[in-house]
């Protein structure tokens, strides 16, 4: 079975909003975005994903894709819908209109790591409801605020009947999998460092690694 290879993008230019040294360092000049775009567009078994719902996925994420018969998905952030540099409830509509796929990030960013009842409605239900009727679309992907999950996180959305979650566990995916890892990239990536973390074969030893850091998550 071929494997996919799921790159996530995250901010795109200049933020035009602030951001904290952790979030800054996943955004990648306009220049390199085009260039990335350009490299992963002839790779096979490929997909694409945006995460935060930055102002700048409609700007200048959405007319690259587009101009190269590219498609992505949108993990939108519900609560930041509308907010000054992100995307606003419109933006959402024309990504799904487009042809883009829209899927939830939750409402606040926060780890999905052991969430009270309370936070796990407003993160897993209220946020997604938000951005349903934003894009007028039914949503039922979800990818993990800083990549973190837990076995808790797991059931709920399985429960809630998420149809594809994606991680940020660094390593192939397999297709038609429900739990999908993804590779981030950051705006130290290159074409060739990109090329080089994402296609190069994993030696065993790092394959078992990754495996087990995925196993100790969903376990936990």
């Amino acid at each position: 079975m071929s494997e996919v290879r799921n790159v996530c993008f995250h901010g795109i230019g200049a933020p035009s909003r602030s951001v904290d040294d952790a979030e800054a360092r996943y955004w990648v000049t306009y220049d390199d975005f085009l260039r990335i775009l350009d490299e992963v567009a002839g790779w096979p078994s490929v997909a694409l994903s945006f995460d935060d719902g930055n102002a700048s996925d409609s700007r200048l994420g959405l007319p690259a894709l587009v101009e190269r018969g590219m498609s992505a998905t949108f993990f939108v952030l519900a609560g930041r819908l509308g907010a000054p540099g992100s995307l606003a409830a419109d933006d959402v509509r024309a990504l799904g209109e487009a042809g883009m796929a829209i899927g939830t990030h939750g409402m606040d960013h926060v780890s999905w790591r052991h969430l009270d009842p309370a936070a796990r409605t407003r993160e897993l239900v209220t946020a997604r409801d938000a951005i349903a009727e934003a894009s007028g679309r039914v949503v039922d992907q979800a990818a993990f605020p800083r990549g973190q999950y837990d076995r808790a996180a797991l059931a709920a959305l399985r429960h809630l009947g998420y149809r594809r979650v994606f991680s940020s566990d660094a390593r192939p995916a397999r297709p038609g999998t429900w739990l999908q890892p993804r590779y981030s990239v950051t705006g130290d990536d290159t074409v060739e460092s990109l090329r080089r973390r994402v296609l190069a074969p994993t030696p065993f030893s790092r394959r078992v690694t990754l495996q087990a850091k995925g196993l100790a998550k969903r376990l936990r």
